[in-house]
């Protein structure tokens, strides 16, 4: 089983993503940050992996879906209004203990302080596999989208995948950047 925690600051589309990913409503969706409280889990189901990808270990098993609470405020440095110091410890603790992340990034905000640290101590420390998203991109200028994944590339380095789940824009490459991944847990 391959665990995927979906992580980012609050009211980034974690929840949304999840439902997209299941292909139905599991998580409550709101346009209120910390609507998700704590941490929710659902079987995704297996992900086929292409034959030129499989690796000789088999490729993917079945994944497993994290959707975590906001970590930090999106507009301030602070953890997220509804995070006690204890549930946020909890959060931290189940994403350490997955597999693969997935770091979302809202458009319309930036890439949150916060969040760029703990993407390094997960992929620095816990030498953590991460997929980083810029959600929302329907909702601002391509310029902004392309400013983003500069700021991403040199802050974070690494590669950024552009995702809208209104028009599902870079859906696909979120799935395949999953089974990459996955042959290699």
């Amino acid at each position: 089983m391959i665990k995927v925690a979906i992580i980012g600051a609050e009211n980034v589309g974690k929840s949304t993503l999840m439902n997209a990913l299941i292909g139905g409503k599991i998580s409550e969706v709101e346009n209120l940050p910390g609507t998700t409280k704590g941490t929710i889990r659902r079987r995704f189901g297996k992900l086929k992996i292409p034959k030129s990808m499989k690796n000789p270990m088999g490729g993917a098993d079945e994944f497993v879906l994290i959707d975590t609470a906001g970590l930090f405020d999106p507009q301030r440095e602070l953890r997220g209004k509804v995070l006690s110091e204890e549930k946020f410890r909890e959060i931290i603790e189940e994403i350490i203990s997955s597999d693969i992340v997935i770091h979302m990034v809202d458009a319309t905000v930036g890439l949150h302080r916060g969040m760029e640290k703990l993407h390094h101590m997960l992929k620095f420390r816990y030498e953590k596999p991460i997929i980083v998203v810029i959600n929302k991109t329907d909702l601002v200028p391509r310029e902004r989208v392309e400013e983003l994944r500069r700021i991403i590339k040199k802050r974070l380095e690494q590669e950024a995948i552009p995702l809208s789940l209104v028009t599902y824009e870079g859906f696909n490459d979120l799935l395949k950047a999953l089974a990459y991944y996955a042959q290699y847990v």
